[in-house]
C-alpha cells in the first residue's frame, strides 16, 4: 500500500511541474510558488499579475497537458549551490526568498527539470520525487478541478496569488468514482442544506465563524443534547457548568498563555484584572476539584458540561459548522485512582461508541496515539495510561491503528472517526489523558494509607463539538434526519378547508403521544404541498380527506418512498415511538 501510495504520489507531484509548464506556455510571465502533493492530487500557486484569471483557464490548460504527455516529458534532478539556483531564478521573487531561507537552514538545494527531449519546458525549485519519465502518466486519469486564492505562505499581509487544484489518479475508473463522490458530497453540503431546511445560518459582517441557530436548528440542538444529558445521568456523569472567562492567572498556570496564546482572543480589561475568554473547560473543572480535600473515597468522579468555548482561527480555515471559532464542546473529566484507571478507560470507550451509534454512525476508525519525544509526565503513568488505552481498544473488539509517537505532551490518546453514508471520515470522539494540568494546579487525593497522591486526569470529548456533529450528521443523512431528531415529525395535508378540523384533531392526539406535527392548510395544491413536505424532509406525510375521515385508516408516506402504508392511528403511533431512542445505562 505504501509502494503504490509513493507512486501515485510522484505521479501528482510531476503532473504539478507539467500544470506549471503549461501556464508558463499561455502566460510566459507568470510567477511561480509552490506545487505540492495534496490528498487526490495537488496544486500550484501563480501571480498572474494583472491578468485576469478565471475559470476558463482550466480546459485551456488541460489540454495543453495532455500535449505534452503524448510527448513523453523525462524529469532530471540536480544539487545546486545557494549561487546557482538564484541565478536560475533570478526572475522568480518567491523562488529566491524561499532559496534565502533554505540556505538559513543550511538545507541542500536541488533543482527538477522537465525535459522533452533536450529541450528544457520547465525547471523548479523541489527535492521530487517525480517520475522518471510521464509515459506511465494516464492522460485521461487526471482533471483539473478548481482555482482559488491563497496568501503567499498563508500571510494575509502577503500577495494574493491564484492556486489552481488538480487530481489526479492511476486510472481513469479511480478519477470517475472520485468525481462522483465530489458530486454526491456537493448534495450534502451542510452549509447548503442547512440554508434550504432553515437551520442556521453566519452573518460574516457582524463576527466571522460564530454561528446563529435558527428554530428548527435550534430544536435539534436541544433534542441532541436532552438525549446526550439523560445518557450521561445514567451512566454515572454528574453535570457542570463554568465561566465563559477567567483571570489571565488560571491561563498562566495551564499553561494555554505560554502554548496556546495564539488561539485565544485578546484578554478584556475588568477592574484591574486581565480576562479571557475561555477556550477549554478543563482548568475550570479542576477548581471544582479543589474546592474540598478529596479522598480516594469520593472517587472516581466523571464531571460533564455543554461548555460553549472560542478559539481565534484564521479567516482562511472557517468552514460552516465544521471549523468555527464559537463552538460547544460535549466535554468531560474523569478524575480516578491508578487501580481504577483501567476499567474507566473501557467504560468511556463503549459509552463514546453508544452514543455514536445512537446518532446513527456504525463504522469507525480508531487511532491510538503514543508518547512523542517531548513528553513531560512520569513515564510510568505513560506505559500504564497507554496500556489502559490499548486494552480498551482490543476488548472492543474493533480494529485501530497506533500513530506512534503521535500524543500530545501531556498524555496518550484515543482518537475515533466516523464514516460517513460516502465513507468519509469525520473526526469525533477524544480520550485524552492529562499528566500536565493535574501537576501544574497540584491536583491531589488522599490514598488508602492517608497519603496525597495525584489523580490521574482525562479528558473526553464524545461528539467533538455540537456544531461539527451537527454538520456531520446533516451530510451524512444529506439533511434527511433520522425521525426523533427532525423538528417536524409528521406534515397533514388537508384536501381542502372541511377537513382542517379533522387534522388538527390527529395533530392534538399526536403531539399528546409527544410527536411533533405540522398542518400545512395553505391553499396550494396537494401536489404542491407535498412536493414542499419532501423538500423539507419531513419523515411522513399524511393525506386527509372523506375517505381518511370515514374508514379511520391513514395514508402514510414516508419521505423519499412512493409507497403509500395504509394504518390506523394507534398503529402510526406505535411506529413513529419505536423510532424514538431512549438513553440506556451502559
Amino acid at each position: 500500500m505504501k509502494k503504490n501510495q509513493n507512486e501515485i504520489n510522484k505521479i501528482r507531484h510531476s503532473l504539478s511541474h507539467i500544470m506549471a509548464a503549461a501556464v508558463k506556455q499561455l502566460y510566459p510571465n507568470v510567477k511561480f510558488g509552490i506545487g505540492p502533493v495534496i490528498e487526490n492530487g495537488f496544486y500550484y500557486d501563480f501571480d498572474f499579475g494583472k491578468e485576469k484569471i478565471d475559470e476558463s483557464i482550466l480546459l485551456k490548460l488541460e489540454k495543453i497537458m495532455r500535449d505534452l504527455l503524448n510527448d513523453e516529458l523525462r524529469f532530471k534532478k540536480e544539487i545546486v549551490s545557494y549561487a546557482q539556483a538564484k541565478k536560475i531564478f533570478k526572475d522568480q521573487p518567491y523562488k529566491l526568498e524561499l532559496i534565502e531561507e533554505l540556505k538559513k537552514q543550511k538545507k541542500p538545494l536541488s533543482i527538477y527539470r522537465t525535459l522533452r527531449g533536450k529541450e528544457e519546458i520547465f525547471v523548479d525549485l523541489c527535492a521530487g520525487p517525480h517520475v522518471s519519465s510521464t509515459k506511465n502518466i494516464k492522460k485521461d486519469a487526471f482533471k483539473l478541478e478548481k482555482l482559488a486564492g491563497a496568501y503567499w505562505k498563508g500571510d494575509e499581509k502577503r500577495p494574493m496569488l491564484i492556486r489552481i487544484y488538480g487530481l489526479a489518479f492511476n486510472t481513469k475508473k479511480e478519477l470517475d468514482d472520485y468525481l462522483h463522490l465530489i458530486e454526491e458530497s456537493k448534495k450534502r453540503d451542510h452549509r447548503v442544506l442547512g440554508q434550504q431546511l432553515d437551520l442556521f445560518s453566519f452573518h460574516e459582517e457582524f463576527g466571522p465563524g460564530l454561528v446563529y441557530w435558527h428554530p428548527k436548528g435550534g430544536l435539534i440542538r436541544v433534542i441532541m443534547e436532552n438525549f446526550w444529558r439523560e445518557a450521561h445521568l445514567k451512566n454515572g456523569y454528574d453535570i457542570v457548568f463554568t465561566p465563559h472567562i477567567g483571570k489571565s492567572d488560571l491561563w498562566k498556570i495551564s499553561g494555554h498563555l505560554s502554548f496556546y496564546r495564539e488561539n485565544m482572543y485578546s484578554p478584556m480589561k475588568i477592574d484591574e484584572d486581565e480576562y479571557f475568554i475561555k477556550p477549554m473547560n478543563c482548568p475550570f473543572h479542576i477548581q471544582i476539584y479543589k474546592t474540598k480535600v478529596r479522598s480516594y473515597r469520593d472517587l472516581p468522579l466523571r464531571w460533564a458540561e455543554l461548555g460553549t468555548v472560542y478559539r481565534y482561527e484564521k479567516a482562511g480555515v472557517l468552514h460552516g459548522l465544521l471549523r468555527v471559532r464559537g463552538f460547544t464542546q460535549d466535554d468531560a473529566h474523569l478524575i480516578c485512582t491508578p487501580e481504577q484507571m483501567p476499567n474507566e478507560i473501557k467504560k468511556v470507550l463503549d459509552f463514546s461508541l453508544y452514543i455514536l451509534k445512537s446518532f446513527g454512525f456504525n463504522e469507525f476508525s480508531i487511532y491510538l496515539s503514543t508518547k512523542p519525544k517531548d513528553a513531560i509526565g512520569n513515564n510510568k503513568k505513560w506505559v500504564e495510561a497507554t496500556k489502559a488505552l490499548e486494552n480498551a481498544i482490543k476488548k472492543s473488539k474493533l480494529p485501530y491503528k497506533v500513530d506512534k509517537g503521535g500524543g500530545a505532551f501531556y498524555g496518550p490518546k484515543i482518537d475515533i472517526k466516523v464514516k460517513d453514508a460516502l465513507g468519509r471520515e469525520w473526526q469525533c470522539s477524544t480520550i485524552q489523558f492529562d499528566f500536565n494540568m493535574p501537576e501544574k494546579f497540584e491536583m491531589k487525593y488522599i490514598d488508602k494509607n492517608g497519603k496525597p497522591q495525584q489523580p490521574y486526569m482525562i479528558h473526553r470529548a464524545l461528539m467533538g463539538s455540537i456544531e461539527r456533529f451537527f454538520g456531520a450528521l446533516i451530510e451524512h443523512y444529506a439533511g434527511a434526519l433520522p425521525f426523533w431528531l427532525m423538528p417536524t415529525q409528521i406534515k397533514l395535508l388537508p384536501i381542502n378547508d372541511k377537513f382542517v378540523p379533522f387534522a388538527y384533531k390527529i395533530k392534538e392526539t399526536l403531539e399528546e403521544n409527544g410527536l411533533r406535527v405540522g398542518v400545512d392548510e395553505s391553499n396550494e395544491t396537494i401536489s404542491k404541498r407535498i412536493r414542499e413536505a419532501e423538500l423539507e424532509k419531513i419523515p411522513y406525510i399524511i393525506v386527509l380527506g372523506q375517505k381518511e375521515m370515514e374508514s379511520g385508516k391513514l395514508p402514510i408516506r414516508e419521505h423519499s418512498n412512493p409507497e403509500i402504508k395504509f394504518l390506523s392511528l394507534e398503529e402510526f403511533i406505535e411506529i413513529c415511538k419505536q423510532q424514538i431512542p431512549k438513553p440506556k445505562k451502559l
